[in-house]
């Protein structure tokens, strides 16, 4: 794939895997779990087809030559093994920019090696297109990329708080524009959420629970109209004089709302915002309507 934009920019989005749930639409999320500038571990999940995958990769980041070599440290099945090599070569005014798969399938059954086949090709294009569109607004991006975040500090339990932020399906009749019309959970702690549509987040969002560090991520699908994608997360910190929540907002702006300038963005902005402090003080109420805490 050629791209018209400088190979530092290409790699730095490449070599950056935390934002991908934000720039790959099918990443869903990303977890560094080490890095040493050089070599780093992630725990990655992803849309794989009509699944959710997961696996654990290693990956080595060679900003010298431009090149990011990954192998699965563990791979979800039927996957047995998969490696393979970012890389990205300048070429006058363009640069190249190419993503190699090698991949086993476990007891290579025709159907899985097929099924893999297409996954891998499906999101491998689905994500040398969106490096491009992402490439070519390399000046805006800032712009483009928006992160805001609402914290509230309250006097109750983590665990009940954490509790009505992952029982979504719960939320009360004052929060029906928000709680989702169904929820899926095939795998614990994977959510699949229906959602009414009648705002550009979509219909249907990823949620992924962490409950021991009191975090729950989320990815909306399908998004629309101002919205070219959205993620975000809730978490938990404890301290002596109660808990802090917070609700953090990711949101990468389409084209058509960059152009209606700061207004078209703040209202997206704030519609967002407000959503999610409506949703915090209910969390907030529950918990500290449940038990009494002196």
């Amino acid at each position: 794939m050629s791209v018209p934009a400088p190979a530092g920019v290409l790699y730095g989005l490449i070599a950056d895997a935390t934002v991908w749930p934000l720039f790959f639409p099918p990443c869903l999320h990303v977890e560094q779990l080490d890095f040493d500038g050089t070599r780093e571990r992630l725990r990655m999940w992803a849309l794989a087809g009509d699944r959710i995958s997961s696996w654990v990769s290693r990956r080595h980041l060679d900003i010298g030559q431009r090149r990011v070599r990954f192998r699965q440290e563990l791979p979800a099945r039927p996957i047995e093994s998969m490696t393979g090599v970012w890389s990205v070569h300048p070429a006058g005014d363009v640069c190249r920019v190419r993503l190699e798969h090698a991949f086993t399938v476990t007891g290579d059954a025709p159907a899985d090696v097929a099924w893999a086949a297409r996954v891998t090709r499906d999101n491998s294009r689905a994500q040398l297109d969106s490096l491009a569109r992402l490439a070519q607004r390399w000046t805006r991006l800032d712009d483009l990329a928006v992160t805001f975040e609402d914290t509230v500090r309250v006097k109750a339990p983590a665990e009940l708080v954490f509790d009505f932020l992952y029982r979504a399906a719960d939320w009360p009749e004052d929060l029906a524009h928000t709680r989702p019309l169904a929820v899926r959970e095939d795998t614990p702690g994977i959510q699949t959420l229906t959602l009414d549509g009648r705002s550009a987040t979509g219909t249907r969002a990823v949620r992924i629970a962490f409950p021991s560090a009191g975090r729950l991520v989320h990815k909306h699908l399908h998004t629309s109209g101002p919205l070219a994608a959205y993620t975000g997360e809730w978490s938990i910190e404890s301290h002596p004089a109660g808990v802090d929540v917070s609700v953090r907002h990711h949101i990468l702006l389409s084209d058509d709302a960059a152009a209606g300038g700061q207004d078209a963005a703040r209202r997206l902005r704030d519609e967002l915002a407000r959503t999610g402090r409506h949703v915090l003080e209910h969390a907030t109420r529950h918990a500290c309507g449940a038990v009494r805490v002196l």
